[in-house]
């Protein structure tokens, strides 16, 4: 892949995903949503990966829009900023659909579409110096990235609205406590902390993993006879596999399982 903003590296089933352009705080611009969006197509085509490791380089991990790029884009700002959401959201849409766990090392600060873009991710270590705003109406436009439907749901609507509409700044430990990260860690451990868990997802059962992740999507957004079925017919494909059969063995017997992947 030719990138620009974004570097990307798969090893022993992780995809290792960073940002990359630590000068411009990893803002995102129509060639970080490009780049994004070509990325989330290696990973989807690439079945060596298993699970997704993504960081980010320097201080930020990512400031939300390049508002320095939409000013100096004058008159053509909304058409810039419509095609650059084509490519930004559709990397978000193929994020969530693909059946592999994706998991976000935030340090620094998340806003704007750069709190919009962690939101959508599966999982989220913390630095435990991060901040998170949401910050789209200090700038007197509105929210995109996917916020209004990942973050209203990991938080809730009153405090969505409250982030939104105040742009209040959460610390790392109140990001936790809200549900918008999962865990946080020391700042010097969020790289290592991210890539350890994608590693530990990608020797485990990984299709069972990708699945699970679809069962819990697909079950928030149906009504429950649909949750029910999809999670009859995928519990049901996976006792058919090697992991399935597997597990199920390894605990009646009391031992450590062998997971393969299949």
């Amino acid at each position: 892949m030719d990138l620009e903003t974004i570097t990307y590296r798969s090893e022993a089933g992780v995809a290792h995903v960073r940002f990359n352009r630590p000068e411009g705080a990893n803002a995102v611009s129509p060639t970080f949503a490009t780049d994004l969006r070509n990325v989330m197509l290696e990973i989807e085509f690439d079945e060596d990966v298993k699970a997704v490791s993504v960081t980010a380089e320097g201080k930020v991990f990512c400031a939300g829009g390049d508002l320095k790029l939409f000013n100096d884009a004058g008159e053509g700002l909304p058409r810039l900023a419509t095609d650059m959401l084509v490519d930004f959201h559709a990397a978000i849409y193929k994020m969530n659909r693909i059946p592999k766990p994706f998991i976000a090392g935030v340090s620094g600060a998340a806003g704007g579409a750069g709190l919009s873009l962690m939101a959508s991710f599966d999982l989220v270590v913390s630095a435990e110096s991060a901040k998170y705003t949401m910050a789209y109406t200090r700038a007197g436009v509105t929210p995109d990235g996917t916020s209004s439907y990942f973050v209203a749901r990991h938080i809730g609507l009153r405090r969505m609205l409250d982030l939104t509409l105040t742009n209040r700044v959460l610390s790392a430990d109140e990001a936790e406590q809200w549900g918008l990260v999962n865990r946080v860690v020391a700042d010097d451990e969020v790289d290592q902390a991210t890539a350890d868990l994608a590693a530990s997802m990608a020797s485990g059962p990984s299709w069972a993993l990708g699945m699970a992740k679809r069962v819990i999507y697909n079950g928030y957004d149906h009504d429950l006879e649909a949750a029910g079925e999809f999670e009859g017919t995928t519990i049901a494909a996976s006792m058919a596999r090697h992991d399935g059969i597997e597990g199920i063995a390894a605990f009646v017997e009391k031992r450590k399982p062998d997971f393969n992947g299949t």
